[in-house]
């Protein structure tokens, strides 16, 4: 997939017409021009061929590397056309104080100065009108307000006809302006890198860019300085602001050894960081890349948006046509001049921009909003479905809880030690990459206990959710659960326990030879969480766990969920998953969508089953890759803040559309009836699409808090 940073389009239908010629090209699999971050994704055998086409479908485009304009700073272009329409401006203003002077000019002369000015402001309208129309675009924004104009030019509305034209230029400017602030504001929230890094350099510490910055390079960061690398602390301590990248209020206190990541913040310490990574490679690098290519994964209203804006043009122009033939020909006295005039009216106001802007650029700006606080949502389609949630599903270890299991009992068999049978324990799963397997090996290092060498260990096999087999000496153990143990070892009966942990068993040829129970803190924001997800309507809230009885239901009963499934293996998570899923379907429940979080390998199958799979940041590559939100923090209170956030924009999303319909649907009305001008229409229309941007933009104020967070 490449992607670029197009620029020269300011009209999203002209983005959409690169697009579908695109995706006719042979060799091209997959294509996306989102108008609302100005980047292309392509995805073809021979890029040379696609970017050829791209600019002969619209001559003048730059295709370049995503390299972002500043906020607020105006193009060349822009402060060009704007001098071009100011000149316009002034010449039809002088063309009309001199008609109002000189009463007796000939009748011939007095269109020819509105005409130029009109010419002056218009001819890239009527320029790319025509070119549209050659490409066999016909209805767009530029072909309504060339015939607009032209209309007014040949009925005598001089004036209206030149304010028109250089009102939708300023407009136009105006609209390029916010949008371009809007991007900005969006992209400054998601990269908050410095440009420069101060790195140490033949025994002197020097100003680099950072793009210079390379594995192994000590970097120093000064109190109130971004970091600008991933990096591991090498001297110093320091409090940090990681709100950029993680959400967290809270500062994070970091010390040699710990890892940091670019965009944080130092705040009362100086630190001397060894970069892991060169800055293209760094953790807020990728979140931005992430965001930027989510985009393109567009929602299905913006879909219904471009499509319908395809239509509706075409939609207007006939019913202009009929407004300004039919009464003519119909009613005695109607004149074709007066309602002509009604007809230029409507196809002004019909400018469907408010709305195929303002859609997308709400999607990407809630985008940014998610990754502020930490939530990086994969696409517009995914925030569709997040906000139709109302039942969310929870893997148990690392997710609800912290997964940093410890040793809380060890049980043993007559004849055995409580150090022997947690050493067979620990070596039987030093293989396993588990949780419960790594909290083993840490507890025996602790008591100074040899693990078993990995070449001791034969016939070693791994049950998912179960545990594992292997043989040492010659002699067959087994270290697990109790469901591998009834169905490996049937014989090996383990006597009652107390319960309320999570247990490994052992078995040594068939023979039951002990237990050792661990344990797992619930994670603090859990309880606020689920009261968060409660207080969202959300109906039903579950958890799907390989852990046993006792630990999965003290913690359902802890937490007041409605659904509680212990003892499950990967296979039987997506089984259960697909149950409930199905079940709804058939209750014919509505259109709910439902959320699963987890955060392990095994959750991956059931991450990507579930209508929205939501992954902790810190699990592994399989679930955050499978997954629609990866949650960076790992806190589960970002779930119900996701959800909040996806309703949010979904309810600025339909504002923007019913606003625009329905002020556009008045003014056609009105424009119809005769009670609206050119002058109303071209304001309106104009003022629509700001207040329709302006609106979207409030998608970046993120969600509101949820109240979850650090409850407990």
């Amino acid at each position: 997939m490449t992607t670029y940073r197009v620029d020269g389009i300011d009209c999203p239908v002209c983005a959409q017409g690169i697009e579908d010629g695109l995706k006719k090209l042979e060799g091209v699999r997959a294509v996306t021009l989102d108008f609302a971050t100005l980047t292309l994704h392509v995805d073809a055998l021979d890029i040379a061929v696609v970017e050829a086409e791209a600019r002969r479908i619209e001559p003048g485009i730059g295709l370049v590397s995503l390299d972002h304009a500043e906020a607020g700073a105006a193009e060349p272009g822009q402060r060009r056309d704007l001098a071009i329409v100011s000149a316009a401006a002034l010449l039809a203003l002088a063309a009309w104080f001199f008609e109002s002077r000189l009463p007796g000019l000939p009748l011939w002369l007095r269109p020819l100065p509105y005409f130029a000015a009109w010419l002056l402001a218009g001819w890239e309208v009527l320029a790319g009108a025509l070119r549209n129309i050659g490409r066999g675009r016909v209805f767009d924004e530029l072909f309504l307000m060339s015939i607009a104009t032209i209309g007014a030019l040949v009925i005598g509305q001089y004036e209206e006809a030149v304010g028109v034209m250089v009102f939708y230029r300023v407009g136009e400017l105006l609209q390029e302006r916010s949008i371009a602030r809007s991007r900005s504001s969006i992209r400054a929230l998601l990269d908050r890198r410095p440009e420069r890094a101060r790195v140490l350099r033949s025994g002197d510490w020097s100003l680099v860019p950072a793009g210079a910055v390379v594995a192994g390079d000590l970097v120093r960061v000064l109190p109130g300085e971004v970091l600008p690398v991933d990096g591991l602390v090498r001297n110093g301590e320091s409090l940090l602001d990681t709100r950029s990248l993680t959400g967290e209020a809270a500062p994070r206190d970091v010390a040699p050894g710990s890892e940091v990541l670019g965009g944080f913040i130092a705040i009362d310490g100086a630190l001397e960081i060894e970069a892991l990574r060169p800055v293209a490679e760094s953790q807020a690098a990728r979140i931005a890349s992430l965001v930027e290519g989510a985009s393109a994964r567009k929602a299905r209203t913006e879909r219904v948006v471009t499509s319908f804006a395809r239509w509706y043009t075409p939609l207007v122009v006939t019913l202009a046509s009929l407004v300004a033939f039919l009464p003519p020909l119909l009613v005695p006295g109607a004149r074709l001049a007066d309602w002509g005039y009604r007809a230029l009216v409507m196809l002004v106001i019909s400018c469907p921009c408010a709305l195929v802007i303002s859609v997308p650029l709400g999607y990407f700006a809630a985008l940014g909003a998610a990754a502020g606080r930490g939530i990086l949502v994969k696409g517009g389609e995914v925030l569709d479905t997040l906000a139709r949630v109302d039942r969310v599903v929870f893997d148990k270890t690392g997710t609800l809880t912290e997964g940093s299991f410890e040793v809380v009992g060890i049980r043993t068999a007559p004849g055995r030690s409580q150090d022997e049978v947690l050493a067979l324990a620990a070596g039987l799963e030093s293989r396993s990459g588990h949780l419960i397997a790594k909290a083993l090996v840490r507890a025996a290092a602790s008591r100074g206990l040899p693990v078993l060498d990995d070449a001791k260990l034969g016939d070693f096999r791994e049950y998912p959710g179960k545990g594992v087999v292997a043989t040492i000496g010659g002699r067959r153990h087994l270290a697990g659960n109790l469901r591998l143990l009834a169905e490996l070892a049937p014989g090996a009966v383990a006597p009652p326990g107390e319960g309320g942990g999570t247990s490994v068993h052992l078995a040594v040829e068939g023979v039951w030879a002990g237990e050792v129970v661990l344990g797992d803190r619930l994670r603090p924001d859990a309880v606020g969480t689920v009261a968060a997800l409660r207080r969202l309507g959300v109906r039903e809230l579950g958890l799907l766990s390989g852990d046993s009885e006792g630990p999965v239901r003290e913690l359902a009963s802890r937490l007041g969920l409605d659904r509680a499934v212990h003892g499950l293996t990967p296979e039987g998570k997506l089984r259960e998953l697909e149950s409930m899923l199905e079940a709804e379907r058939e209750g014919g429940k509505g259109r709910g969508a439902l959320m699963f979080v987890g955060d392990g390998t095994n959750d991956a199958p059931v991450l990507a089953r579930a209508d929205v799979g939501a992954a902790m940041g810190a699990g592994t590559d399989a679930a955050v890759e499978t997954a629609d939100l990866v949650l960076v923090s790992s806190e589960p209170a970002r779930v119900p803040e996701a959800i909040a956030l996806a309703r949010r924009t979904r309810s600025i999303v339909i504002q923007n559309i019913v606003f625009a319909l329905g002020v556009k649907s008045a003014f056609l009305a009105l424009g119809a009836l005769g009670l609206a001008g050119m002058w109303v229409a071209v304001i309106g229309d104009v003022g629509v699409a700001l207040l329709a941007v302006l609106n979207s933009m409030r998608a970046l104020a993120g969600p509101r808090p949820s109240g979850a967070s650090g409850a407990s």
